[in-house]
């Protein structure tokens, strides 16, 4: 049937209907046909609207980006609670603990683990949406401790007014992800939908005696968060035109970031505890997992990482209604100390859009379980607070007495975490072990010398204070490199290397070296560059 004949057999049906046969709600002739001379009805397309090869602006066609765009947790909460339970025993984890995922056993040795999870875009760029919708659903799986396996895709796409290569690149970008994760996409169900939306339902597996849920956590743990967090400020941001283009780049890195590696290594160091942090923001999913493992908890706000001008962002309002809902949610238990801005606040409220990990593992594995998250390329885990075991079950947001905000500065995307950086005591500075130089050796706490003096103060000034230990490194390098001091130089390069800093970020400070050095610094680097090449691969065979 031509155009003009199927247009004419819609059309003589809708006026005689008095109404639109594809929207009910629109008279007929509907604005779109008298304005534009389209029927979508008779299967026309405003083709013009998405241009071939057009700049795609996909947070700019729907109310709420991302995980912003689901139902308040207080609402949520007040309908769950009136359904009824279910006492199946082979339902070993449903809606009742409000966890990531639900957990369904089927033999002795076996479990699946369970999750939906769809939302709006929170990215303009219909493939890079593809892959975080992915990601964001796989991360609830890993969150229990499980492997994802097969996924159904779900999408709700405007297809008669936006065309269908938008759609083809969310779901392109979609699969590719799962083929990272090495997940199989079974199928899935398509809804034409006014506002566009994207998810999968995802199944994986897991031993049922290594579930790990959100009501496991124990005075005493601390609290590791996997990725930095600031996607709903940014991306609250961008919808009104005013984030900044590094900003939408590391956020949606971070979203495309797989918490497969981050849960391998949950598993491995025995968490007590894990939930990802996304809709209801860091409070809100804390605030379940105290509530579920009955314990209060302390955070730590200027130790916990912020995705660049996330902080700028925030503290000018750029924050989403979704966080005044999480905080209505979760405000009941939290309380914040004086010196804890109130944007602070928005921020940890902000919802997240396929965030990391946030679990608690006991105090006394924490330097392995940061050595392990390092080897395994969580670059940006941070040690954020500790369980605590407040009767009441509040969360306090304080700032932690020895520790510089890491949020407030560009993260070095390849640096390790270190205890002295993640907000816990301390550790001795320099080991016992360790070679003369102008850091001093042994120290004795009975030698009184000029000596033993120097060693202190070099101790302590190259601790961590107002910059942390990785940039003290880094800048102790490069004034070895000025100074052409070869022993503290060998020194350094190992102990930096220890530490996780790259040959990159080393090469960069000595050069800073060389710059206020002159000519004989640059010389002296020349030479000495080839010992970090030596110690680097030393150190990579002893792996």
């Amino acid at each position: 049937m031509s155009p003009t004949s199927r247009r004419a057999r819609v059309m003589s049906r809708s006026q005689k209907l008095g109404h639109c046969i594809c929207d009910p709600r629109k008279s007929c002739p509907c604005e779109l046909l008298m304005e534009k001379d389209v029927c979508l009805c008779a299967g026309e397309r405003l083709s013009d609207d998405v241009p071939a090869g057009g700049q795609a602006r996909l947070t700019k066609l729907v109310k709420n980006a991302g995980c912003a765009s689901k139902i308040p947790p207080a609402d949520l909460q007040r309908v769950l609670s009136r359904l009824p339970a279910i006492t199946d025993p082979r339902l070993l984890v449903g809606s009742a603990t409000a966890d990531d995922a639900g957990v369904f056993q089927t033999s002795a040795d076996l479990c699946l683990v369970q999750t939906v999870d769809v939302f709006t875009p929170s990215v303009d760029d219909p493939y890079t949406f593809g892959r975080i919708a992915a990601y964001n659903s796989l991360s609830d799986v890993y969150a229990m401790g499980g492997r994802p396996i097969t996924a159904l895709s779900i999408i709700g796409y405007p297809i008669h007014t936006l065309g269908d290569d938008w759609m083809y690149q969310m779901i392109k970008g979609g699969m590719d992800a799962l083929q990272e994760a090495e997940v199989i996409l079974v199928g899935g169900h398509s809804i034409n939908d006014e506002e566009i939306k994207f998810g999968f339902a995802v199944t994986g597996v897991i031993d049922p005696k290594a579930v790990i849920t959100n009501s496991g956590a124990q005075p005493g743990d601390v609290l590791i968060l996997t990725k930095p967090i600031g996607t709903g400020v940014i991306a609250f941001a961008a919808q009104m035109g005013r984030a900044g283009e590094e900003a939408q780049r590391a956020a949606a890195a971070s979203m495309t970031a797989l918490n497969r590696a981050a849960s391998e290594v949950m598993v491995k160091m025995g968490a007590h505890a894990c939930t990802d942090v996304t809709g209801f923001g860091l409070l809100g999913h804390l605030y379940q997992m105290v509530r579920e493992s009955r314990v209060g908890a302390e955070i730590w706000w200027n130790s916990i990482p912020l995705l660049e001008g996330t902080a700028d962002y925030a503290s000018n309002g750029m924050v989403s209604g979704a966080a005044e809902r999480n905080r209505e949610y979760a405000a009941e238990i939290v309380e914040a100390a004086d010196d804890v801005p109130e944007y602070a606040l928005d921020i940890l409220y902000d919802p997240q859009t396929s965030g990391g990990l946030l679990f608690s593992v006991p105090g006394e594995t924490l330097d392995e379980v940061l050595a392990e998250l390092s080897a395994a390329g969580c670059a940006e885990a941070a040690v954020i607070g500790r369980i605590s075991d407040d009767s009441r079950g509040r969360i306090l947001v304080t700032n932690h007495p020895t520790q510089v905000n890491q949020g407030r500065r560009k993260k070095r995307p390849n640096a390790a975490p270190v205890a002295e950086r993640q907000g816990h005591e301390p550790q001795q500075t320099v080991p016992a072990e360790q070679e003369p130089c102008c850091e001093g050796g042994t120290l004795h706490e009975t030698d009184v010398s000029a000596e033993s003096a120097f060693q202190r103060f070099m101790s302590t000034a190259l601790g961590p204070g107002a910059l942390d230990v990785i940039q003290k490194e880094l800048t102790t390098i490069a004034l070895s490199v000025a100074i052409q001091c070869e022993p503290c130089l060998k020194l350094h390069l190992k102990k930096a290397l220890s530490m996780g800093i790259t040959t990159e970020e080393i090469q960069e400070a000595a050069w800073m070296g060389v710059a206020f050095g002159g000519c004989k610094s640059m010389m002296f680097w020349n030479e000495q560059s080839r010992l970090l090449e030596t110690i680097s691969s030393e150190a990579a065979s002893n792996k």
